[in-house]
Protein backbone atom coordinates (compact mmCIF):
# COMPACT_ATOMS: atom_id res chain seq x y z
CA UNK A 1 0.00 0.00 0.00
CA UNK A 2 3.01 2.53 0.61
CA UNK A 3 1.61 4.68 3.39
CA UNK A 4 1.23 4.22 7.31
CA UNK A 5 -2.87 4.43 7.04
CA UNK A 6 -4.22 1.50 9.10
CA UNK A 7 -7.51 0.42 8.50
CA UNK A 8 -9.64 -1.54 10.16
CA UNK A 9 -11.80 -3.99 7.25
CA UNK A 10 -14.96 -6.31 8.17
CA UNK A 11 -17.10 -8.27 5.80
CA UNK A 12 -20.19 -10.29 7.01
CA UNK A 13 -22.34 -10.14 3.79
CA UNK A 14 -21.97 -14.33 3.81
CA UNK A 15 -21.87 -17.23 5.71
CA UNK A 16 -19.01 -15.83 7.85
CA UNK A 17 -17.87 -13.04 10.01
CA UNK A 18 -14.30 -12.14 8.08
CA UNK A 19 -12.37 -8.79 9.36
CA UNK A 20 -8.51 -7.57 9.69
CA UNK A 21 -6.04 -4.80 10.88
CA UNK A 22 -3.93 -3.72 7.79
CA UNK A 23 -0.89 -1.82 7.25
CA UNK A 24 0.59 -1.20 4.11
CA UNK A 25 -0.25 -4.56 2.74
CA UNK A 26 0.77 -6.36 6.10
CA UNK A 27 -2.28 -8.07 8.13
CA UNK A 28 -1.57 -6.83 11.51
CA UNK A 29 -4.39 -9.09 12.52
CA UNK A 30 -6.91 -11.33 11.11
CA UNK A 31 -10.12 -13.44 11.92
CA UNK A 32 -12.55 -15.38 9.23
CA UNK A 33 -15.04 -17.55 11.29
CA UNK A 34 -17.36 -19.10 9.56
CA UNK A 35 -21.03 -18.51 10.70
CA UNK A 36 -24.63 -19.43 8.90
CA UNK A 37 -26.47 -16.73 11.58
CA UNK A 38 -25.24 -14.81 14.44
CA UNK A 39 -23.15 -12.52 13.13
CA UNK A 40 -25.27 -9.56 15.26
CA UNK A 41 -23.13 -11.20 18.16
CA UNK A 42 -20.07 -12.24 17.12
CA UNK A 43 -18.99 -9.35 15.38
CA UNK A 44 -17.99 -6.65 17.47
CA UNK A 45 -16.33 -9.01 20.31
CA UNK A 46 -14.29 -10.32 17.31
CA UNK A 47 -13.50 -6.36 16.23
CA UNK A 48 -12.07 -5.65 19.76
CA UNK A 49 -10.06 -8.90 19.69
CA UNK A 50 -8.05 -8.41 16.48
CA UNK A 51 -7.86 -4.83 17.11
CA UNK A 52 -6.39 -5.68 20.85
CA UNK A 53 -3.92 -8.55 18.71
CA UNK A 54 -3.22 -5.85 16.60
CA UNK A 55 -1.25 -3.27 19.35
CA UNK A 56 -3.82 -0.62 18.56
CA UNK A 57 -6.65 1.17 19.79
CA UNK A 58 -9.59 2.09 17.61
CA UNK A 59 -8.49 5.99 17.38
CA UNK A 60 -5.47 4.83 15.70
CA UNK A 61 -7.14 3.81 12.31
CA UNK A 62 -7.49 6.29 9.26
CA UNK A 63 -10.14 4.64 8.18
CA UNK A 64 -13.17 1.50 8.20
CA UNK A 65 -13.46 -0.78 5.02
CA UNK A 66 -16.39 -2.51 5.28
CA UNK A 67 -18.47 -5.14 2.74
CA UNK A 68 -21.74 -3.96 1.39
CA UNK A 69 -22.81 -7.21 -0.62
CA UNK A 70 -24.37 -8.41 -2.58
CA UNK A 71 -24.86 -11.00 -0.61
CA UNK A 72 -26.75 -11.75 2.87
CA UNK A 73 -29.71 -9.17 3.50
CA UNK A 74 -29.20 -9.65 7.10
CA UNK A 75 -25.33 -10.50 7.58
CA UNK A 76 -25.16 -7.30 5.39
CA UNK A 77 -26.94 -4.90 6.99
CA UNK A 78 -24.87 -5.74 10.57
CA UNK A 79 -21.82 -4.86 8.97
CA UNK A 80 -22.95 -1.56 7.29
CA UNK A 81 -24.74 -0.32 10.52
CA UNK A 82 -21.77 -1.39 13.28
CA UNK A 83 -19.01 0.76 10.15
CA UNK A 84 -21.70 3.54 10.07
CA UNK A 85 -21.51 3.80 13.77
CA UNK A 86 -17.89 3.22 14.80
CA UNK A 87 -17.08 5.95 11.96
CA UNK A 88 -19.90 8.33 13.60
CA UNK A 89 -17.68 7.91 17.13
CA UNK A 90 -14.27 8.39 15.84
CA UNK A 91 -14.65 11.16 13.30
CA UNK A 92 -13.42 8.16 10.23
CA UNK A 93 -14.17 7.58 7.08
CA UNK A 94 -16.09 4.33 6.55
CA UNK A 95 -15.34 3.12 3.12
CA UNK A 96 -17.83 0.44 1.05
CA UNK A 97 -16.24 -2.39 -0.86
CA UNK A 98 -18.43 -4.41 -2.54
CA UNK A 99 -18.13 -7.84 -3.42
CA UNK A 100 -17.68 -7.34 -7.10
CA UNK A 101 -14.63 -4.76 -5.67
CA UNK A 102 -13.19 -8.02 -3.90
CA UNK A 103 -13.73 -10.21 -6.93
CA UNK A 104 -11.20 -7.92 -9.01
CA UNK A 105 -7.67 -8.39 -9.56
CA UNK A 106 -5.73 -6.36 -6.07
CA UNK A 107 -3.02 -6.02 -7.92
CA UNK A 108 -4.07 -3.42 -10.81
CA UNK A 109 -7.20 -2.64 -9.26
CA UNK A 110 -7.43 0.52 -11.67
CA UNK A 111 -5.78 -0.51 -14.70
CA UNK A 112 -8.14 -2.21 -16.67
CA UNK A 113 -10.34 -0.23 -18.86
CA UNK A 114 -13.59 -2.48 -19.20
CA UNK A 115 -14.59 -5.47 -17.12
CA UNK A 116 -17.49 -7.20 -16.52
CA UNK A 117 -17.46 -8.75 -12.40
CA UNK A 118 -19.49 -11.54 -12.00
CA UNK A 119 -20.61 -12.88 -8.85
CA UNK A 120 -22.79 -15.98 -7.44
CA UNK A 121 -26.65 -15.08 -6.70
CA UNK A 122 -29.09 -17.77 -5.87
CA UNK A 123 -30.92 -20.38 -7.93
CA UNK A 124 -28.05 -20.76 -10.20
CA UNK A 125 -27.89 -17.31 -11.51
CA UNK A 126 -25.14 -14.35 -10.97
CA UNK A 127 -24.65 -10.98 -9.96
CA UNK A 128 -23.23 -8.91 -12.81
CA UNK A 129 -21.29 -5.16 -12.50
CA UNK A 130 -19.84 -3.46 -15.76
CA UNK A 131 -16.53 -1.73 -14.56
CA UNK A 132 -14.10 1.16 -16.07
CA UNK A 133 -10.73 1.91 -14.91
CA UNK A 134 -11.68 0.55 -11.46
CA UNK A 135 -14.85 2.32 -10.91
CA UNK A 136 -19.19 0.93 -11.50
CA UNK A 137 -19.96 2.22 -15.28
CA UNK A 138 -23.79 0.97 -14.77
CA UNK A 139 -26.04 -0.69 -12.25
CA UNK A 140 -25.30 -4.21 -11.22
CA UNK A 141 -27.51 -6.77 -12.33
CA UNK A 142 -29.39 -10.22 -11.89
CA UNK A 143 -28.58 -12.36 -15.37
CA UNK A 144 -28.29 -16.45 -16.30
CA UNK A 145 -24.97 -17.23 -16.98
CA UNK A 146 -26.41 -19.65 -19.50
CA UNK A 147 -28.32 -17.31 -21.65
CA UNK A 148 -26.62 -13.59 -20.69
CA UNK A 149 -29.13 -10.93 -22.19
CA UNK A 150 -27.87 -9.66 -25.54
CA UNK A 151 -28.16 -5.82 -24.19
CA UNK A 152 -24.66 -6.77 -22.22
CA UNK A 153 -22.46 -7.45 -25.29
CA UNK A 154 -19.30 -6.39 -24.61
CA UNK A 155 -16.44 -3.86 -26.25
CA UNK A 156 -13.59 -5.78 -27.82
CA UNK A 157 -11.46 -4.74 -24.70
CA UNK A 158 -13.64 -6.30 -22.52
CA UNK A 159 -12.49 -9.31 -20.07
CA UNK A 160 -15.51 -11.03 -18.44
CA UNK A 161 -14.37 -12.12 -14.28
CA UNK A 162 -15.11 -14.13 -11.89
CA UNK A 163 -18.61 -16.23 -11.25
CA UNK A 164 -18.90 -18.44 -14.07
CA UNK A 165 -16.89 -15.97 -16.37
CA UNK A 166 -15.95 -18.72 -19.11
CA UNK A 167 -19.52 -19.64 -19.99
CA UNK A 168 -20.66 -15.58 -20.12
CA UNK A 169 -17.68 -14.58 -22.32
CA UNK A 170 -18.94 -17.62 -24.82
CA UNK A 171 -21.73 -16.10 -25.74
CA UNK A 172 -20.00 -12.65 -26.77
CA UNK A 173 -16.73 -14.04 -27.95
CA UNK A 174 -14.86 -11.90 -25.38
CA UNK A 175 -11.86 -12.86 -22.86
CA UNK A 176 -12.50 -13.86 -19.56
CA UNK A 177 -10.90 -15.41 -16.22
CA UNK A 178 -12.52 -17.55 -13.71
CA UNK A 179 -11.40 -16.69 -10.04
CA UNK A 180 -13.05 -17.14 -6.76
CA UNK A 181 -13.40 -14.55 -3.69
CA UNK A 182 -9.82 -15.98 -1.32
CA UNK A 183 -7.74 -14.44 1.23
CA UNK A 184 -10.69 -11.95 1.60
CA UNK A 185 -9.28 -9.70 4.63
CA UNK A 186 -6.42 -8.90 2.81
CA UNK A 187 -8.44 -8.05 -0.68
CA UNK A 188 -10.56 -5.76 1.88
CA UNK A 189 -7.58 -3.96 3.25
CA UNK A 190 -6.27 -3.26 -0.84
CA UNK A 191 -9.71 -2.19 -2.55
CA UNK A 192 -9.98 0.20 0.76
CA UNK A 193 -7.00 1.68 0.77
CA UNK A 194 -7.05 2.52 -3.08
CA UNK A 195 -10.26 3.67 -3.00
CA UNK A 196 -9.24 5.85 -0.15
CA UNK A 197 -6.19 6.84 -1.77
CA UNK A 198 -8.16 7.52 -4.78
CA UNK A 199 -11.07 9.61 -3.63
CA UNK A 200 -13.68 6.98 -4.07
CA UNK A 201 -16.77 6.17 -1.84
CA UNK A 202 -14.49 8.34 0.45
CA UNK A 203 -17.50 11.00 0.93
CA UNK A 204 -20.42 9.49 1.26
CA UNK A 205 -21.75 6.87 4.00
CA UNK A 206 -21.65 3.01 3.08
CA UNK A 207 -25.03 1.41 2.12
CA UNK A 208 -26.16 -2.29 1.56
CA UNK A 209 -25.85 -3.27 -2.41
CA UNK A 210 -29.17 -4.84 -3.30
CA UNK A 211 -29.37 -5.77 -6.64
CA UNK A 212 -32.57 -8.32 -5.98
CA UNK A 213 -35.44 -7.51 -4.01
CA UNK A 214 -36.04 -9.85 -0.66
CA UNK A 215 -37.45 -13.31 -1.00
CA UNK A 216 -40.55 -12.69 1.28
CA UNK A 217 -43.58 -11.38 -0.21
CA UNK A 218 -46.96 -9.69 1.29
CA UNK A 219 -49.42 -11.91 1.97
CA UNK A 220 -52.14 -12.75 -0.37
CA UNK A 221 -54.99 -12.66 1.97
CA UNK A 222 -56.61 -9.10 2.63
CA UNK A 223 -55.91 -7.77 6.07
CA UNK A 224 -58.38 -8.46 8.64
CA UNK A 225 -61.30 -5.93 9.59
CA UNK A 226 -60.93 -3.30 12.36
CA UNK A 227 -63.77 -3.24 14.44
CA UNK A 228 -64.96 0.26 15.72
Amino acid sequence: MGSDALFLVFDTSAAHCAAAVVRDDAILAEAVEPMARGQAEALVPLLQRIMAESGHDLTDLTALGVGIGPGNFTGTRIAVATARGLALALGRPAIGVSTFDLMRDPSGLGADAAELISVPAPREMAYVCQYRHGTPHAAPRLIDPAEPPEDLRLPADMHIIGHRAAEIARAFGAGHRETALEDLPRRLGRVTEWKRRNRIDTGRRPAPLYVRPPDAAPPADPPPALLP
